[in-house]
């Protein structure tokens, strides 16, 4: 079964940069579309970046779109959240996952998920 795990969240001032890595055990991301989701207390989990199985295609939700750049790197199954600009309201727990389809913005079409790394940004 692959597994996925964050790491790299922490805390860190608004305006400063964090960088978030999800590992995993098998070769999952030259296989299945990939992305970040976040989550705050109370909501929904929501969608942050996604990047495409082959081409490597790049999706960003508005409000993140310019601060935040998504990679991954098949080879040593790693996909990585360059979070750049922080702000108060990106403060969440942070999740990668991956689903069967080429790419998607719609968490339900994920089935695959990491446990969640915190990203706490003070302002």
């Amino acid at each position: 079964q692959v597994q996925l795990v964050e790491s790299g969240g922490g805390l860190v001032q608004a305006g400063g940069s964090l960088r978030l890595s999800c590992a995993a055990s098998g070769r999952i991301f030259s296989s299945y579309g990939t992305g970040w989701f976040r989550q705050t207390p109370g909501k929904e989990r929501e969608f942050v970046a996604a990047i495409s199985r082959f081409d490597g295609w790049t999706y960003y939700a508005d409000s993140v779109k310019g601060r935040f750049t998504i990679s991954k790197d098949n080879a040593k199954n790693t996909m990585d959240l360059q979070m750049n600009s922080l702000k108060f309201e990106d403060t969440a727990v942070y999740y990668c996952a991956a689903t069967a389809l080429v790419a998607s913005m719609k968490a339900q079409e994920y089935n695959i998920w990491g446990q969640g790394t915190q990203v706490t940004v003070s302002s």
